[in-house]
């Protein structure tokens, strides 16, 4: 007689029992964090390897189960992650830190083998994006969307300062009142557009002789996913 197939886990459970490594992120990782401001969690789940033997495979991600939290699976993030995706790279730098288990560590050493050069143009290409947007809010409603309009001063800042260090750091410091200043409209559009030009700017100069390199470390990734495939089949 066979034995009854094994349950096939909800994907709000794969976050509860199988998350990896979940950080906060948004303004409280930014410094920019106010009293009002929501709690925003992103993390990273291991789906079980046998899940991936059935045809109905395990989500690429899930919304939820809590408000305001969001997560991908191993392989989704990795990929991701390689391809610069700025939201997506900016998980592993969080400082705050909320759930990390042994796989966790050494997706978290990893970090550097993410980084790029690309990293230039998926940043600027994802601003350009954004500023599109603000631009029609402007000549629609007279005004941008500020909060969106610091998130995109506070992403610029953050692209040309990977590519000065090699290095990529959430909290933004000594800016943190100027951008406050933005997100409640107390500066005017026209100087906020000369603030993200300048940062664009300053972005394409440094990329030139960034100390980092012009590709990710694919094959130390992909090894790292390799083995706790593997290992996760056991």
């Amino acid at each position: 007689m066979m034995p009854p197939p094994a349950s096939v886990p909800t994907p709000e459970d794969l976050v509860r029992h199988h998350t990896v490594y979940s950080c906060v992120m948004g303004s409280r990782a930014f410094g920019l964090a106010t009293e009002t401001s929501d709690t925003d969690r992103r993390g990273v789940f291991l789906a079980p390897t046998p899940l991936f033997w059935r045809f109905d495979k395990p989500p690429t991600h899930v919304d939820g189960p809590a408000d305001e939290q969001f997560s991908w699976e191993l392989e989704r993030y990795c990929e991701l992650a390689l391809r610069a995706n700025p939201n997506i790279l900016e998980c592993l730098h969080s400082p705050l830190v909320e759930r990390i288990d042994a796989t966790g560590e050494e997706l978290l050493s990893l970090r550097g083998a993410f980084l790029s050069r690309q990293a230039h143009r998926t940043f600027v290409r994802y601003a350009a994006s954004q500023r599109g947007k603000l631009d029609a809010d402007v000549r629609q409603y007279g005004a941008p969307r500020w909060k969106h309009a610091t998130h995109l001063l506070r992403l610029l800042g953050s692209c040309r300062d990977l590519l000065r260090t090699g290095e990529l750091t959430l909290d933004v410091g000594d800016d943190r009142e100027r951008l406050l200043a933005v997100r409640r409209g107390e500066v005017a559009w026209p100087e906020v557009q000369r603030w993200m030009e300048r940062a664009a700017a300053a972005a394409d100069r440094a990329e030139p002789n960034s100390p980092l390199p012009r590709e990710p470390d694919r094959a130390r990734v992909e090894d790292f996913l390799v083995r706790t495939r593997r290992a996760s089949a056991r």
